[in-house]
């Protein structure tokens, strides 16, 4: 058995099992990602889609992602390569690019806006080993890279990348832990923790989903953005402020149909709470 140590499971791996996130697997004793390098989605994106506001806006970024997750959100939005049947596939049929061959698709892509090179789409952390070593060639190249990730990695995956990496947008499901572990299977304690020590080294933005019902109350909406606003650099100064949030509305989709898409006056309302601790307040998906 070899143990994982990306997320808060600890998987405990069989030579040539997996992970509960699928991707993980033992070889010869050692924890491997079986999605390296397998790619399921290539864009070149404005970087205001990741979303990025306040970090090089009017940029364009090459967006990339594989497949597999370490939650199981019943609404993804991206069910197809994240953690569903298909998404599982994709270890047989997804396309191999080198990290060598995608720090120089990013670089031949300068010339139309490109600045570098956005590991998104899936959870990229389950596969961290290939973010480091292709963000690693990025920065080599005089590019930047951005992470997307829902921030269930440990410190210690955390302190593989962080050199490469220049900003993230990091998820903020909801504040109580309910919610992270009987409705998305997660742990919101390990989120914060990567959160805290992840806002110290690059520029971050934060984004919650508002599913109605779930994580739509004033007095949550209030408790975590004050937990932002609490946040402080590598120099002990207060830096929560300058977090930007997104609060996005929900959609029906994947297993989560049972309910309506989130009122556009409710993100609007929340936003405005959100603005009694914070700066930089952002709606998505109105």
């Amino acid at each position: 058995m070899a143990k994982c140590k990306v997320c808060y499971r600890h998987c405990e791996i069989e030579e040539g099992g997996l992970g509960f996130c699928k991707v993980r697997t033992a070889a010869d004793g050692v924890v491997v990602p079986v999605n390296y390098g397998k790619i399921t989605s290539i864009a070149l994106d404005p970087i205001e889609k990741k979303p990025l506001a306040r970090f090089m806006p009017g940029s364009k970024i090459i967006s990339v992602g594989s497949f597999g997750c370490n939650l199981r959100c019943p609404f993804c939005q991206n069910y197809e390569i994240s953690w569903s049947d298909e998404a599982y596939s994709f270890n047989d049929r997804a396309e191999y690019l080198p990290p060598e061959a995608l720090s120089e698709l990013a670089l031949s892509y300068r010339g139309r806006g490109n600045v570098g090179v956005a590991f998104t789409y899936n959870e990229p952390l389950v596969g961290y080993e290939y973010v480091r070593d292709a963000a690693k060639l990025v920065h080599e190249n005089g590019m930047v890279n951005v992470l997307v990730s829902n921030g269930m990695a440990s410190l210690e995956v955390l302190e593989e990348i962080i050199p490469y990496i220049d900003a993230m947008n990091i998820d903020l499901k909801s504040f109580t832990d309910s919610y992270y572990e009987d409705f998305i299977k997660g742990n919101r304690q390990m989120v914060m923790e990567f959160i805290e020590e992840a806002s110290k080294h690059c520029h971050i933005e934060l984004t919650t989903l508002i599913i109605p019902g779930e994580n739509d109350s004033d007095e949550e909406m209030r408790e975590l953005s004050g937990w932002i606003a609490s946040l402080k650099g590598s120099d002990g100064k207060n830096i929560g402020q300058e977090i930007p949030l997104h609060i996005s509305r929900f959609f029906p989709r994947f297993h989560l149909t049972d309910r309506d898409a989130t009122n556009v006056g409710l993100i609007y309302h929340l936003a405005d709470v959100a603005r009694e601790n914070l700066k930089y307040v952002y709606t998505g998906n109105c």
